[in-house]
Order: structure tokens, then sequence, then C-alpha cells
């Protein structure tokens, strides 16, 4: 890896820990979830940062892919259980990474996906598989009570693309792909006292472009034209302004120009834990960019 690139993920790294540290203190019982998402949301284009996709904040079973409506007039409850996950590029150059906040009285769930998290990293190394990276997260999850979502994974990064091999298992498997130096990815173990699978609920606020193809209907095009900077990073409909997104939105999933990412949520009532760190694989072990 050149030089230049390295210094672009270390900073990325750097930004995107700050903020998360201090998004966390603004997650409080009776805080509004739209004033707290743009808000940690500007403090990124404050840093001179920008957004590798919009702010994930997902509460209790929901897992991942929730963010704010434009008008979305929730508050954060006493015993909430608040995923924050947070994307920052420069120059695409990107660090992933994530903490829970607990609102309620949950320290062994979130304990269980942060020692997961630093088991896979104390790991990581040049020759190791991801499958061994997924037993060590499996294993500290399951021993505190808890199981980890084994259809969520950690990914690989490049340059303006959130998710690229390899992927990062949370739960045992044997072999996979095998760890080189140079590699870019996000490990983030999920624990869930629910079934530890998560499926799609109804609610969509997050899209990606896919691809480039003309379209008739004047706002799918004027979508595209707003979203065109991103160079393919996901975006929020909250980012987007005019009139008919829903119809824009629909007429260019429908066309596979756009990829919508539903609210991914473990059964009813369960409660959902996640931690995420960026890493470098270097000659002799990682380098944790978002530490």
């Amino acid at each position: 890896m050149k030089d230049d690139v390295m210094d672009m993920y270390i900073e990325a790294g750097r930004i995107a820990s700050e903020i998360r540290e201090k998004g966390a203190g603004e997650i409080r019982v009776g805080a509004s979830y739209l004033w707290v998402v743009e808000k940690i949301e500007g403090w990124v284009q404050d840093a001179g940062a920008g957004l590798a996709f919009p702010l994930n904040v997902s509460l209790n079973e929901d897992a991942a892919h929730d963010t704010a409506s434009r008008d979305d007039e929730r508050v954060f409850s006493d015993g909430d259980v608040v995923k924050l996950d947070l994307g920052v590029h420069l120059d695409g150059y990107i660090a992933d990474t994530a903490v829970t906040v607990d609102l309620g009285d949950h320290p062994l769930l979130l304990e269980a996906s942060a020692r997961g998290l630093d088991a896979a990293i104390s790991i990581v190394a040049p020759g190791v598989s991801v499958g061994e990276l997924g037993s060590a997260i499996h294993g500290e999850i399951e021993s505190r009570g808890f199981r980890p979502i084994a259809n969520l994974t950690g990914h690989g990064l490049d340059r303006y693309r959130i998710h690229t091999p390899p992927n990062i298992p949370n739960i045992r498997q044997n072999g996979g792909a095998v760890l080189e130096e140079g590699m870019v990815f996000a490990i983030e173990p999920f624990a869930s006292t629910g079934t530890g699978h998560v499926s799609e609920k109804h609610r969509t606020e997050i899209f990606q472009q896919l691809a480039v193809k003309p379209v008739r209907l004047p706002s799918a095009r004027r979508v595209l034209e707003e979203m065109r900077p991103r160079k393919g990073l996901p975006f929020s409909r909250r980012w987007l302004s005019g009139e008919k997104l829903d119809l824009a939105l629909s007429t260019l999933a429908r066309s596979q120009v756009i990829r919508a990412y539903p609210v991914l949520s473990d059964v009813p009532g369960s409660l959902v834990s996640q931690a995420e760190h960026t890493l470098i694989v270097t000659g002799e072990g990682c380098l944790v960019t978002t530490a």
C-alpha cells in the first residue's frame, strides 16, 4: 500500500474514532433521534471528511441499516440499546466503526460484542483465515450467553466501495479467505438475545447506486444527479430534495439502478449489540485505524 493511501486510511480512522466517541455521548434518554443523527453527520462534514454511508442508528432488536427520516419523531427511551455505526471517508478511503450505547442495564450484552471484536483483532495477521476470526468472535459471544448474528458479517473496504471481499463471519467457520498484508477490512460482531438471525423490515431509508442506465422519469433522473458526487457510496432518502421521491426510488430500484437497504432486525423484543473497527493488515499483525 502506498504511503499516501495509508495516510488517508489512518486519518479517516482518526476522524471516525473521535466523532464516534463524541456522538455516543449525545445518545441519551429523551434526545431527538433526528437531531442526534444530523448533528453527528454534520461533525463529519465539519472535519473536512465525507460520510461513507448515512449514519446508522439502530435500536434494540434492529441490528443495522436504520437512519433518520426527514420527519422522524422518535426519541431515545429508557432501556434502549442503541447501535451507532459511522462511516467516514477521505477521497474515498473509508473508516467504518461502531459502538453500542446502553440506555438500560445490559452491560454483559455490550461486553459480548466488544470482547468478540477484541478477540478477532488479536489474531489478525497474514496467513490467518477469516474462519479463525469468526471462531474467535463466536466463542466470546456464546460464552456470555448470547448468540452471534450469523447472517451479518464484517467486510472488506476499498476506495469508494463499502462492501468488498473478504467477508468476516461472526460465527464458527472452517477456512475461508486468508488474510494478506495490505488488506483493509472492518470486523463487526453482533451479539443478540434473540435468534441470531436478522431479516428485513419494511422500513427503508438507505439506498445505493449500482448501475448507470438511462431513466425517463424526471424525479428519478434528479435523484441520480444529486447522488452523482457520491460515486456509488450509499445515501439517505433524507438527503434528497424535490417531490415524488417514493416514486423515483421505487422506479430506480425496479430498474436495478439502485439497491435498497431495509432495516435488518432480529425477533421483536430481542436486543442486539454491535462493536466495529477498521483494520489494515500489516506484515506482523494489523493497524486498527479506528481505535
